[in-house]
Formats: structure tokens, C-alpha cells, sequence
């Protein structure tokens, strides 16, 4: 079948092993000049197409309020002036509370052009947890001389709750007492001493702090300087050249407090004179309806999503051939990250846009992470299946170390963060004595002859762990195999079995492709795809003994689950031991699936 025409870098790839089977893996293609800052990018594309949008949003709900090249440029110089009046710097940043919307994205373009960092935090943090632990942390470690909060009233509790007094608070609506309007920084006139402070803005220069959760513990203030997201765009630009050929045209809900939507989609977009429609559905029932409202009315030329934005699409394109006619027209390439997606649902996009099109649209995926800004790893040509991550971006250098039977990837590049904000100790455990980042992830070549083809993710290295028999088991694999074996009631697994003799699972349900079933088809379902799994296992390291079918919420607050929706094993672990001993006890409990 014919795939859609898309015009990729090459793939070509340099491969070196030294005598303790140490790989090291770069691109043949050199990495081209790139700004040292993002707003010449801005500037560039304000001065060849004011008029065009950068960014559009709704407006209640209604016509799309739209904010074009050169009306950004004026509002963040503006903006940027304001900020150097109040004297932030790296040591007194500025902390966003509130998502995506335009006047966000203003204000992260002033913040540059000034040099002063912003600190986006997950907006669960401030309106779904019940202690603001995390929050609070964030604000101790970041110390922000001004906070900003689209809506005030939405983040009263949260601000009373963490914030020093003192601090300069800047709303848009629903003012909090003595908080300041953000059109007092908007209307701020730009003037010598901000052009002054950007002429001071490096590639070493601060743009942001982005927080990302560990496996225990509070988030981790990564580092994002100029130098990581203008490497990082030009990587991304060469890697997918068609985003150099025609402005690329995106729908994105994705929060920008996460490296993905923040720094992946934000910046490609105005790296390459894109256009930005801030989405405000969820991939969750109820608020999903609102992307599809969107999608039938913006024609993108890419789409990027999380596998569960893509899971809850497929269902209304089956259903709705105009949607797919509008999704389809212009799409030159789908793109998801976060998780894997499962092959089913991989393959029903492609079935779907080959009836509505005749052509095949490429789904690629790459790794990353918010250390590498995150670009690290992308595929460059057609990919037979999920899972496959391409090879290095140019620029990027790829370390494969052998650890416990697999090859653990490090990367080292102009992408990569210094470290972590005041937290040297972490920062020194992150970089091995060559200077390389340790991903935590594992890949294996898809043809280690032909190496070009790139690389299979192969699980995280940290998830893995040892049966009391000595057995390594593989978690990211197994996963994978039993959401798609199980697709599509089962989200997703949690696999438990250290210094155990068996593995067992929790297994979080799909709540929509379960909801017309009862408790007992459910587990029947369930305990066939274990059956199943087992008689394809070649032992007891992907052998699944036991499972649970886990109803209740995860837990936020507990680490169990970030808010872009990613499932932390060790933490549902460590939360939930009571039943990780049901699964392995002598007489377990009637919840328990046993084969």
C-alpha cells in the first residue's frame, strides 16, 4: 500500500565497540547551525509573516482568539521589560500555576527575552492534590520572586497554602487581593534596559526549570537552557525536514509544564513559523469531545499525542467519515510519546487512513526524556511496528552499556541538561565519568547487521529485577505484550515478583472497554490472556502467575500517577503492598486470578 509522501532525514549511523562491548552510535549527519536563543526564531518569523498565527486558543468555548507572530513579539517584549523592572533573575524566576493559554505563552516569550527562567508546575499540583506537598517543594527549592495564575480565584488555596508572603502574584481574572493585572506587564513599553538584558542572553542562559517525577520521592528541577532547545529544534528539524518545507500546522493539549508539549511542540512550532492551537480537551471520557470538535475544524499537517489521546481517537474516526476526511487531509505525519502505543490501535490508524486516503500515514515515535529536551532518538523512515525508536538525532552520541544481559542507553549531546537545579548530588549520579546522561532505559538494534534500522526500546532498567530463583525479568516487554494481548480492557500493568518465585500483576483496567462488562467476564477475560501468555512463556521470567484486576483511582499524591498520565510501578508498589502480598499469599483472596 502507497504511504503518504514525507520528507525525513537520513538515517545513516556510525557504530563503534570498544573491548568491553561498550556500543557508541551517532548520526552520519552532522548537526547544522542553530540560534543562540529561540526568540531570533521569533523575530525572524515576526519580520517574513506578522500575520500569521502562532498561537490560537478558544475563546469561551467559541471563535478561536488568535495571536500572531508579530503581536507576540510586541506583547513579550513588553512583557520582558516588565520582568527586568522587577529585577527576577534565576535566583528569584517566575513560577506558573495555571495550563496552556495565550497569555501563558506571552509570558514564557517575555521571560526570555529578559533571560529570566520560568518554572511551569502541573496544574493536578495545585488543584487536584489534597496537601500541596509537591507544590510546596517546588516553590522551596525555585524560591519564584513572582507567581503567575491565569485565574486567581481557581488558585487561592494553593497560593495561601504555599506561597511566602511577600510574593508578587499576577492574575488575569478573578484578581486575588493585592495581586497584580497581567495587562500591567503587557502594557509595560519595552525599552533600552531590556534590550540590554537580552544582548546578556547565551546559550548557557536559564529559559526554564521543568519538573519531572522520579520513581520515589518529589520532582526533579531539571535544567533548560537556550543552548538544549535551539540544538534540540534544529535536531528535530533535520530529523523531520518537512517541518523546514511548510510552517507546520498542530492541535496540542499537551501540558506545557511537561517537556513534550512545553518544549517539543512549543518550540518546533515557533522554530519553523508554525501554528499553535491550544486544545483544551483530555484523552479522558467526557472531556475528549471537545479535541474531536476541534479536529474536525483544524486541518494539522502533524499530529503528536500521548497513546491514550490516540486510543480515545480512533473509535469517533471509525465512526465519522467527515472527521477522517478533515483529520487526514493534510496530515503528513502522527507522532506519540509517553508510553507505548499498542499495535492494534497502531494498526487501526493506519487502516483508517488508507480507506479515507488511499495512503498510508507514517506513525513514528523516537526516546527522550525531560533531561534531553527532549529529542534524543527518532525514526527517520517506515517502522513495522510500536516499539521501534529509530536511531540518534544528529548531534546526539549514544552510549549502550551492558548491564544484567541488556544494553543501557546514555546520551551525550548540546540537548542535554547541565543538571538538576540545587541538586548537585543527583545531578553527579545522572552522568556517568564520560559526561553521559544514563537514560535508565535499555534498547536492542533491530538488526544489529543493518544498523540503520535503529533501535527497540527494551524495558527500564530500574523496573526490571530478579526472581528468588535468580531469573531477570523484563518488565517493559512483558508490559507491552499483555496490554496488546489484552487490548482493548487493559490500560495498562503493574509487575511485581523481586526475590519472588512468580511474577504477578495489577492490572489497571481500560474503565470504557470494560464499563458493559460484569466483574466475572472481565476476570474470565483476563485470566485467558494469562493462560494464553502462558503457554507462549519459555519459563518463569515471562511467565505471569497471578493477577489482580486494581478498580480503585491511582493516586497523585501518592506518585502512583504523573498528571500527563504515566504509571509509576514502583511507587503503585510501594503504596499498595497489601495487595502485592494477596497476589503472593499462601490462601489468597477471591479478587486474586490465579492460573
Amino acid at each position: 500500500m502507497k504511504t503518504r509522501a514525507v520528507s525525513l532525514g537520513p538515517s545513516g549511523v556510525q557504530v563503534d565497540k570498544n573491548a568491553a562491548g561498550v556500543y557508541y552510535v551517532q548520526s552520519t549527519q552532522p548537526l547544522g547551525e542553530y540560534p543562540v536563543k529561540l526568540t531570533e526564531r521569533l523575530e525572524l518569523w515576526a519580520d517574513r509573516a506578522p500575520d500569521r498565527t502562532l498561537f490560537a486558543k478558544r475563546l469561551n468555548r467559541g471563535d478561536w482568539q488568535r495571536l500572531t507572530f508579530a503581536e507576540a513579539r510586541e506583547s513579550a517584549r513588553n512583557i520582558g521589560q516588565a520582568l527586568v523592572n522587577r529585577g527576577l533573575s534565576p535566583d528569584r524566576p517566575i513560577a506558573v500555576l495555571s495550563g496552556n493559554d495565550l497569555d501563558q505563552a506571552a509570558l514564557h516569550l517575555g521571560a526570555m527575552y529578559a533571560g529570566v527562567p520560568v518554572a511551569p508546575i502541573s496544574t493536578a499540583y495545585s488543584t487536584v492534590s489534597s496537601d500541596f506537598a509537591k507544590l510546596r517543594y517546588i516553590l522551596d527549592l525555585v524560591k519564584p520572586g513572582l507567581i503567575f495564575a491565569a485565574n486567581g480565584r481557581k488558585f487561592q488555596k494553593a497560593i495561601e497554602a504555599t506561597v511566602p508572603p511577600g510574593t508578587e502574584i499576577v492574575c488575569v481574572s478573578d484578581p486575588l487581593p493585592g495581586s497584580t493585572s497581567f495587562s500591567d506587564l503587557v502594557n509595560t513599553r519595552a525599552g533600552s534596559s531590556l534590550d540590554d538584558a537580552c544582548e546578556r542572553v547565551n546559550g548557557d542562559t536559564i529559559v526554564k526549570f521543568l519538573f519531572t517525577s522520579g520513581s520515589t520521592g518529589m520532582p526533579k528541577g531539571v535544567i533548560n537552557t537556550q543552548r538544549m532547545w535551539c540544538s534540540n529544534q534544529e535536531q528535530i528539524a533535520t530529523c523531520f525536514q518537512f517541518l523546514k518545507e511548510e510552517p507546520p500546522v498542530i492541535l496540542d493539549w499537551t501540558p506545557w509544564n511537561h517537556t513534550f508539549g512545553g518544549n517539543h511542540d512549543v518550540g518546533f512550532t515557533i522554530y519553523n513559523g508554525g501554528t499553535l492551537y491550544i486544545d483544551d480537551g483530555r484523552p479522558v471520557t467526557g472531556m475528549f469531545e471537545e479535541s474531536v470538535r476541534n479536529f474536525r475544524e483544524i486541518p494539522t499537517t502533524f499530529h503528536l499525542n500521548v497513546p491514550r489521546g490516540y486510543e480515545c481517537l480512533v473509535p469517533f474516526l471509525r465512526a465519522d467519515r467527515k472527521l477522517r476526511e478533515v483529520f487526514f487531509s493534510r496530515l503528513k505525519l502522527m507522532f506519540y510519546a509517553g508510553a507505548s502505543l499498542s499495535q492494534p490501535v497502531w494498526d487501526e490508524l493506519d487502516a483508517l487512513s488508507i480507506e479515507t486516503t488511499g495512503e498510508r500515514v507514517l506513525m513514528l515515535t523516537g526516546l527522550g526524556s525531560t533531561e534531553t529536551a527532549p529529542f534524543a532518538l527518532a525514526s527517520r523512515k517506515e517502522v513495522e511496528r510500536a516499539g521501534m525508536v529509530g536511531v540518534p538525532a544528529p548531534g546526539v552520541e549514544l552510549k549502550l552499556v551492558p548491564n544484567e544481559g541488556k544494553l543501557e542507553a546514555r546520551v551525550r549531546g548540546a540537548n542535554i541538561t547541565p543538571g538538576y537545579w540545587r541538586q548537585e548530588k543527583l545531578t553527579r549520579e545522572t552522568f556517568d565519568e564520560e559526561g553521559y546522561y544514563k537514560f535508565g532505559d535499555a534498547l536492542r538494534f533491530v538488526d544489529e547487521s543493518d544498523p540503520g534500522r535503529g533501535f527497540i526500546f527494551d524495558g527500564r532498567i530500574a523496573e526490571d529485577f530478579k526472581l528468588s530463583s535468580g531469573t531477570w525479568v523484563s518488565v517493559g516487554p512483558l508490559r507491552l505484550k499483555f496490554i496488546q494481548r489484552a487490548a482493548p480492557f487493559a490500560k495498562d500493568i503493574v509487575v511485581a515478583g523481586h526475590d519472588r518465585e512468580d511474577i504477578a500483576v495489577l492490572i489497571i483496567p481500560d474503565a470504557d472497554a470494560c464499563c458493559n462488562l460484569t466483574a466475572g467476564e472481565a476476570e474470565i477475560r483476563f485470566r485467558a490472556v494469562l493462560e494464553e501468555l502462558a503457554a507462549e512463556s519459555t519459563g518463569s521470567s515471562n511467565r505471569i502467575a497471578r493477577a489482580i484486576v486494581l478498580h480503585e483511582t491511582l493516586s497523585p499524591d501518592a506518585n502512583e500517577i504523573t498528571d500527563k498520565g504515566s504509571i509509576n510501578q514502583r511507587a503503585v508498589l510501594n503504596h499498595r503492598t497489601f495487595l502485592v502480598e494477596d497476589l503472593y499469599s499462601a490462601i489468597p483472596s477471591a479478587r486474586v486470578i490465579t492460573l
